[in-house]
């Protein structure tokens, strides 16, 4: 399979719950082989690397997240974050909020309508629970990592904050969704990634398009929801999201417009005079 080498290429995966006897080592491996072959300009790894935080899972995930060839961002989920995970998460894969941007070369820059790309990782996890939060310490933190206006930009989180069907009772969406929504649809974002419900699904908020994935590797699978990873493909005028699956399927999931975004945000158009009456600015 062949791939375009101007727009630019996302692959998102999670839930890789290194450790469980539901994980597939084989499937993670063809995992790991596809990406590879793909060359995605950076990868995503959403959280939820190991089973229950413990250190010889971390070290298999790491085994296993070294051989992605390709730039990489990682985050911890929820799992990673029991049994005093995140002290092994960090020493292994540095700080749990993380940042990564590339500029364009030229032509890429005139052909996306770009200067280049920011990606920015935050964690969400709290220990030992399976709910989670980034707190309104973090929020000013966020909005500073995307200071160049021209980007694509790119937000990833573990816990999904917005809630997926087929997933049954709402209990783990991030705990102050609405609050962290808000500074990220005053950035002008393009794309919010997350991982946590094993079930991939897409949303449009204010013309941002939210991409949930599925598990990448294992068996813990809700109904008919087999395992997958999500690709992103982004170009000036729209952002497609594939899914892939283990039988080697890739399929075209989602088209989402980028150049209907500013009419989109002047249908659903929230005054300033009513965010400042309410107490409602996007950054306080």
């Amino acid at each position: 399979m062949s791939y375009a080498n101007i727009p630019l290429r996302i692959a998102h995966i999670s839930d890789i719950h290194a450790g469980e006897p539901s994980f597939q080592p084989e499937v993670m491996a063809a995992v790991i082989r596809d990406i590879n072959a793909m060359e995605p300009d950076v990868v995503i790894i959403a959280g939820d690397l190991t089973a229950a935080g413990y250190e010889d899972e971390y070290i298999e995930a790491a085994g296993m997240i070294a051989q992605i060839e390709p730039q990489k961002i990682v985050i911890p989920g929820n799992h990673d974050a029991r049994n005093v995970g995140w002290v092994h998460f960090e020493r292994i894969f540095g700080s749990r909020y993380s940042r990564y941007r590339a500029t364009f070369d030229d032509e890429r820059a005139e052909r996306l309508q770009a200067t280049g790309f920011t990606v920015v990782g935050v964690d969400s996890s709290e220990p030992d629970v399976n709910e989670g939060r980034v707190g309104r310490d973090r929020y000013n933190w966020i909005v500073a990592q995307f200071d160049d206006p021209d980007d694509i930009k790119i937000f990833a989180i573990h816990h999904h904050l917005v809630s997926i069907p087929g997933t049954g009772r709402e209990r783990n969406i991030v705990s102050d969704a609405g609050d962290l929504l808000a500074h990220l649809t005053s950035l002008d974002l393009d794309l919010v990634v997350s991982g946590h419900k094993h079930v991939p699904f897409f949303w449009g908020i204010n013309g941002i398009l939210v991409a949930n994935s599925g598990t990448c590797s294992t068996r813990r699978l809700r109904g008919l929801t087999p395992s997958s990873w999500n690709e992103y493909e982004i170009d000036a005028s729209t952002i497609k999201a594939f899914l892939h699956y283990p039988d080697g399927r890739r399929e075209l999931s989602v088209i989402f417009s980028r150049k209907t975004r500013s009419m989109l945000r002047e249908a659903f158009f929230m005054t300033d005079a009513f965010r400042d009456s309410n107490r409602l600015s996007a950054v306080q």
